[in-house]
């Protein structure tokens, strides 16, 4: 065969699996880029993916982030091919390892976003994916989209991402949302997380490990309305049904933390409640119509930042 027709040896594909694959400038980077495509509608440049295609493939439930995926590529002028039940409705069904499916799907698509029920599935797609993937949740393990989506929310609605006061209530244990924003947050000085869960729940000794390393203040709080009365945020999470053995187990710790009327008069007035969605009975809906309640707005955002991790994996740029 020629010299001529032989293919050059393509670079690795870049990935984002977990908060270690985003350092502070990148992460300055990708916030700056999706203000500007939520001012503009859309990317920079006019339908920048238009030829690439994201394949959307979730192993387990999901409304936000599998739509904003979707429509962050429509809008951006790419294509989408999806499965939503991943393990019923794919080959997994028939015992298909997820590694092969990702080979081949990467062979099919420029781009893969997945979600899966197992801590670390991302990370071993990640190795054989000769595509970009995203990690868009695995198990009780990361969710980096999230986070970036909640800073960036953060930083509209406070006006900075340093030297916060930061509530974390719920769910810390299997909470993959409340996991990876942790992380990003500790990136930044002067920042202190308060962090209220049944003991049960409690955060992994995985992820207080990196924030000592980092010096980030780090306290536990039992009680959310003492903790509420110093918040520049309060994180709220649901209590994840999913993640217990049985359901008493589950109706143990469900109702350990609740955002209502009584517990907003204890918040300060600058202060902002969000949820990474969806919620059961851990926000009173009467608190919808405080315009300090943020977490719809904070899953509109999630559009604006996909679009930029989308722009950014597949230009390369």
């Amino acid at each position: 065969m020629s010299d001529s027709l032989v293919a050059p040896t393509a670079a690795p594909a870049r990935h984002l699996v977990s908060p270690s694959d985003l350092d502070l400038p990148l992460v300055e980077s990708l916030l700056a880029l999706a203000s500007d495509m939520e001012r503009q509608g859309q990317s920079p440049a006019q339908a920048p993916l238009r030829g690439r295609i994201m394949a959307s493939v979730f192993y387990e439930p999901s409304t936000r982030t599998r739509f904003s995926f979707e429509a962050a590529m429509l809008r951006l002028g790419g294509q989408v091919i999806s499965v939503e039940s991943a393990a019923t409705g794919s080959s997994a069904a028939k015992g298909e390892s997820l590694e092969d499916a990702v080979r081949i799907i990467g062979g099919y698509a420029d781009l893969i976003v997945l979600r899966h029920p197992e801590i670390g599935a991302a990370e071993r797609a990640a190795r054989v994916s000769p595509v970009p993937l995203v990690n868009a949740g695995d198990g009780a393990g990361h969710h980096p989209t999230q986070a970036l989506l909640d800073l960036y929310t953060i930083k509209k609605e406070c006006g900075r991402l340093d030297h916060l006061r930061i509530v974390m209530s719920g769910d810390l244990k299997f909470g993959r949302t409340a996991r990876s924003l942790a992380l990003l947050l500790a990136r930044y000085p002067g920042n202190q997380l308060t962090l209220v869960s049944p003991d049960e729940l409690r955060l992994g000794e995985d992820v207080r490990h990196q924030l000592h390393r980092t010096g980030v203040s780090i306290r536990d709080e039992r009680d959310l309305s003492a903790a509420a009365a110093g918040a520049d945020v309060l994180y709220q999470t649901r209590i994840q049904r999913e993640r217990f053995a049985s359901v008493t187990e589950y109706d143990q710790v469900r109702s350990v933390s609740r955002v209502d009327a009584a517990l907003m008069r204890r918040l300060p007035e600058h202060a902002i409640v969000m949820h990474p969605l969806p919620r059961l009975d851990e926000i009173d809906e009467s608190v919808d119509s405080d315009p300090r309640a943020a977490y719809f707005r904070q899953a509109r955002n999630g559009l604006f930042v996909r679009m930029a991790v989308l722009y950014w994996l597949a230009m390369g740029t």
